[in-house]
């Protein structure tokens, strides 16, 4: 706190010695001690009601929720770590397995064809389904009522 080492401590007991002499020495030392001894019950008491007062105000509750809120898993940066990690796992100048890139080219051509497979069917249903609504025969449309003959006034 202070950092005073042992070659302070002996010349300010030397002054003291001097100026208080050796009679009332141990009864100054008792009362420095009395005075220190209180100030520190006196701090560590006004510690515990300040942590007192925070704990009634919702301080140390605020606290805890915004840790939380700004944890590193509630905003997903344990992914991301875990991601780059990954990430540096990869080697660029690995070459391929004999046979995985071949196994891969037909793997996509396979997804590719059934959905070209299943594009075409959709459009020859939308065909069948526009050819079979034009050759349905229009409704007919109703006749229009006749009107009633108007009165000739002379």
């Amino acid at each position: 706190m202070f950092d005073i080492g042992w070659t302070e401590l002996l010349v300010i007991g030397i002054v003291a010695l001097i100026v208080v002499g050796p009679k009332d020495l141990p009864g100054m030392f008792k009362a420095l001690g009395q005075f220190t001894a209180k100030a520190r019950g006196m701090a560590r008491e006004f510690q515990r009601a300040m942590e007192d007062a925070a704990d009634e105000s919702g301080v140390k509750d605020m606290g805890r929720d915004m840790r939380n809120l700004t944890s590193a898993k509630n905003l997903g940066l344990d992914k991301l770590k875990t991601a780059a990690r990954d990430l540096g796992k990869l080697d660029p100048d690995r070459k391929p397995r004999a046979g995985e890139t071949a196994r891969t080219n037909e793997e996509r051509a396979a997804k590719a064809g059934k959905l070209r497979d299943a594009a075409a069917a959709k459009a020859e249903e939308r065909r069948e389904a526009a050819r079979a609504q034009a050759d349905a025969p229009a409704p007919e449309a109703p006749a229009p009522a006749a009107e009633p003959a108007a009165k000739e006034t002379s």
